[in-house]
């Protein structure tokens, strides 16, 4: 991942930007740089449509690797070891996956105003009212999903509402933060309106209407605690309950059967569950693909050289979550979500290496399974070339080059959130009808034999929501949730979590004779933890990021 900008440098920049990162393959068509200017080519619906693609993947390539160190090791599903700062808790402002991060971040909401600016000042006599409405909707669900993103790692941050303001008053070095709750309240706000505009079913992974009632519901639900101690706010509990209950009930919309299915390329890409994803593609240019596997699969997996995931894996914790052990050469497979998640000793993934029988995780090899805790990535995993051939109709993969689409926001997590809404405490219990329907049905799916519960806690749905979205870089952010009405729970938790490894694994699986031993570690989070802090290259552009937040003008957004 390359730091491509510094953060004042992307904002003024996406004011410019036109169609410099194509993805997916209904995200594709792309005219040549040099053939239009940017107050020429708002001319048709697909040229619109075109505008808004990066938002749909190449803009946000730096933040991929920073999404699962953030989402996923801060939290303890993934296991980087103890010279990670993120999964030991040691961030600084030098960490290069946190620069990286936060220049993709602001890149997307430079770009997003930029297309929002645009399509609304520049869209051409033959353009439909329809197209130009969602093509700013979706930008403006993007751009949400940025400050979002934002407001829960950074906690107050610059609201840049218009580039073209910032760029004409020469102000992109000098902007003041503002704080969380306004970040929070501007990101409802835009979702709202982003609502309005979208239609209910657009074409076939894109944004749709849905998709900006479930990202509404989610940040109702983590404002909730902001500034509350104990309990938290009934109101935006309330909302939460509300849009969330729109999308289960209003828009059509089911929970795909094998859960299997939302995390491949012919099923998952495009799969309707899957309510905002990133979509990538394979090409020639650097930035629209999907890099995942090249971290997460074991070496000599891939066939192009790539494939660094050998000596890392998800965390013994994750593994005890799940009902598993390394110590034993058995697995339980009683929730599907495990296999889907990590892989361990003796399971076999037909969709993997599938020319020559599938694939086997057998430690035979030394070198190869080498994982500290005994388990490896599956989520964001194709396989060989081949595989990636038969999911895609022929196109095959490359070096650090996959077309997987990564999804943010899932009707899973949905239900989720509408059980958690009906808990105003961490030591609520809820017996609502609806809020076990919507709770059950998520466990139902990937639970074999599973009993309906008759009531859930607050910490139900905690756990639960860690099962079913392991390594899609969202549990951290549960955790920033929670401390802002429990702080010490929060920190509790974290500290209690095993981030050790083991010693002796791949001696273990060839002779059971041989012993595993444990080598046992917690780090302990403080309330500062749950605040990236800013980069130092940020801060350096703009030192006013360390002053204290100032209020946002939210007159302007009926401007």
């Amino acid at each position: 991942m390359r730091n491509l900008y510094k953060t004042t440098r992307a904002i003024t920049f996406a004011a410019l930007l036109l169609l410099v990162i194509a993805c997916s393959k209904d995200f594709l068509n792309r005219p040549p740089e040099d053939a239009y200017t940017t107050d020429s080519f708002y001319n048709t619906n697909d040229q619109l449509y075109q505008v808004a693609n990066p938002l749909y993947g190449g803009v946000w390539f730096d933040y991929q690797r920073a999404f699962l160190a953030v989402g996923d090791a801060m939290s303890g599903n993934a296991n980087k070891g103890g010279t990670d700062p993120f999964f030991s808790f040691s961030v600084t402002g030098s960490t290069t996956d946190l620069l990286n991060a936060s220049n993709s971040v602001w890149t997307a909401v430079a770009y997003c105003n930029s297309v929002i600016e645009n399509v609304e000042t520049k869209s051409g006599p033959n353009c439909s009212p329809d197209v130009k409405n969602a093509v700013i909707g979706e930008a403006m669900v993007w751009k949400a999903m940025a400050y979002f993103y934002l407001v829960r790692m950074f906690h107050d941050v610059p609201i840049i509402h218009s580039n073209s303001k910032l760029i004409a008053d020469g102000t992109a070095s000098s902007v003041m933060k503002n704080p969380a709750a306004d970040v929070y309240e501007y990101t409802v706000r835009t979702l709202v309106k982003a609502a309005e505009l979208l239609p209910a079913q657009g074409l076939p992974g894109r944004i749709n209407k849905w998709t900006a009632y479930g990202l509404l519901a989610k940040v109702y639900l983590s404002r909730s605690g902001l500034g509350k101690s104990g309990t938290r706010n009934q109101a935006d509990l309330d909302n939460a309950k509300l849009y969330a209950g729109k999308v289960i009930n209003e828009s059509g919309l089911k929970l795909t059967e094998n859960y299997f299915d939302l995390f491949s390329i012919s099923k998952g890409n495009r799969n309707s569950e899957n309510l905002l994803s990133w979509h990538w593609v394979i090409a020639s240019d650097w930035g629209p693909q999907n890099a995942f596997q090249a971290d997460l699969a074991v070496q000599n997996f891939t066939g192009h050289g790539d494939g660094w995931g050998t000596w890392s894996g998800p965390s013994i914790d994750l593994m005890t979550a799940f009902g598993e052990d390394a110590n034993s050469r058995i697995r339980n497979n009683i929730d599907v979500r495990r296999k889907a998640t990590m892989m361990m000793y003796g399971d076999r993934y037909l969709n993997w290496w599938r020319n020559k029988g599938g694939f086997l995780c057998d430690w035979s090899t030394d070198g190869v399974f080498a994982s500290p805790t005994g388990a490896f990535a599956v989520k964001h995993i194709v396989g060989s070339k081949e595989d990636h051939m038969a999911e895609t109709g022929g196109i095959p993969s490359d070096f650090m080059k996959t077309s997987l689409s990564t999804h943010l926001l899932r009707l899973a997590d949905v239900y989720l959130i509408y059980a958690e809404s009906f808990l105003v405490t961490v030591n609520s219990t809820t017996a609502d009808a609806s809020a076990l329907a919507a709770y059950n049905k998520v466990r139902a799916r990937s639970i074999k034999d599973w009993v309906a519960a008759k009531s859930i806690t607050f910490m139900d749905v905690f756990k639960e929501r860690r099962l079913e979205l392991a390594y899609e870089g969202d549990n951290w952010y549960d955790y920033v949730r929670l401390h802002y009405f429990e702080p010490q729970l929060a920190i509790s938790l974290l500290a209690k979590q095993e981030r050790g490894s083991y010693n002796g694994l791949g001696a273990f699986y060839r002779d059971p004779t041989q012993k595993i031993t444990l080598n046992s570690k917690n780090y302990i989070p403080v309330d500062a933890t749950f605040k990236l802090p800013f980069p130092e290259v940020d801060i350096s552009i703009n030192p006013n990021l360390l002053k204290d937040p100032v209020p946002f003008d939210f007159s302007i957004m009926d401007k």
